[in-house]
């Protein structure tokens, strides 16, 4: 089962799935979904569409020089099949996944680690410019204090500790 590329966004495309526009110089365009096609014929670039693989990964949102991503490339090479290598193979593919996405988590977190730095930043200099509003005034704290103070904590029994008392 082969399964191609999306010309303009670059997700896959299953068999008997998507569209195929030709051009007059025999040159293929394989697209996922009418969105695709449309924004092709529109002459958009993918580089400049936000939702596009070409534009997260030009503008670093997404990881780009992985040796995991040798594995998904596509190869028009015939070769025999050995029962062996295709088992190891299937294996090893596995685990190449699950580094994959240890590799991604890591690369997010380190892309969200700056984000979480300008906000805490913003978000203090934003407290320090309206100080006033999160300082409480003096004299109505000070009543406050006086209530809590005032007030005593009564022990009231509970049910169970009256039905306990009564078998005693």
């Amino acid at each position: 089962m082969r399964l191609e590329k999306c010309w303009f966004c670059s997700s896959t495309i299953y068999p008997g799935h998507g569209i195929c526009f030709v051009r007059n110089d025999s040159k293929q365009f394989r697209f996922c979904r009418s969105k695709c096609h449309k924004n092709f014929k529109m002459k958009r670039n993918p580089r400049k569409v936000k939702w596009t693989k070409a534009y997260r990964v030009l503008h670093g949102k997404e990881l780009t020089a992985d040796a995991t991503f040798e594995f998904e490339r596509r190869r028009n090479r015939p070769f025999k099949y050995n029962r062996e290598v295709t088992h190891a193979a299937l294996k090893v593919m596995k685990s190449i996944e699950e580094i994959s996405k240890r590799r991604e988590m890591r690369f997010y977190e380190s892309r969200m680690q700056g984000f979480v730095d300008s906000r805490r930043r913003t978000d203090k200099k934003e407290l320090t410019q309206q100080v006033h509003l999160v300082r409480a005034a003096g004299p109505i704290s000070a009543v406050h204090d006086e209530r809590k103070s005032s007030q005593q904590k009564v022990r009231v029994p509970t049910r169970d500790a009256l039905v306990d008392s009564s078998y005693e």
